[in-house]
């Protein structure tokens, strides 16, 4: 994370020097921050999550920081404060259902992780803020795209492997005449 990083996030903090002091003595400690003031943030379980970051990244889609917690098993991503709206219409309009959610707005606090966590620690940034988020309109609109399309390639591939699970059952099909898809 960057030194512009850290001044945007701990700008989020009830005392933000208190933040980047504790920061400055352990850039490994997580910080709990208000959301609503500068972010909003979506927590999904950790499969959806990590696909959708990938899917997010493959296609250079617009998206802010991304934050996992190990422990919880969730991924948060950062929209701009006050997106509920944009973010909760477009995800209506998708044709899939939307994976469980929470969204993180006022009144909420989101535990991010320090500045340089380590490899084990609980929290860790899969995208770390590098400076303030120019606001993007289309952020939460490719989150809630890429959050059921994720969703919809998870479950196919959960269904897959129950129909085949195992490498032998497939190759077993294909020689039976049993084509994968079904047909």
């Amino acid at each position: 994370m960057t030194t512009r990083g850290v001044e945007w996030l701990s700008a989020a903090a009830d005392d933000p020097v208190e933040c980047r002091m504790a920061w400055a003595s352990d850039p490994r400690a997580p910080y709990v921050l208000a959301a609503g003031r500068f972010f909003d943030t979506v927590t999904v379980e950790q499969r959806v999550g990590m696909e959708t970051f990938d899917q997010l990244m493959r296609r250079a889609l617009p998206f802010g920081p991304a934050v996992l917690d190990r422990k919880a098993q969730r991924v948060g991503f950062f929209l701009g404060s006050h997106s509920e709206e944009i973010f909760t219409h477009h995800l209506a309009q998708e044709e899939g259902a939307p994976p469980a959610y929470r969204y993180l707005g006022d009144g909420a606090v989101v535990v991010v992780p320090g500045p340089m966590p380590m490899s084990g620690d609980r929290y860790q940034w899969l995208r770390a803020p590098t400076r303030r988020p120019i606001a993007n309109p289309l952020r939460p609109v490719a989150l809630a795209t890429m959050l059921v399309a994720s969703a919809e390639l998870l479950a196919r591939v959960d269904r897959y492997g129950e129909r085949y699970p195992s490498a032998a059952a497939l190759a077993l099909s294909a020689f039976e005449g049993d084509r994968p898809d079904g047909k």
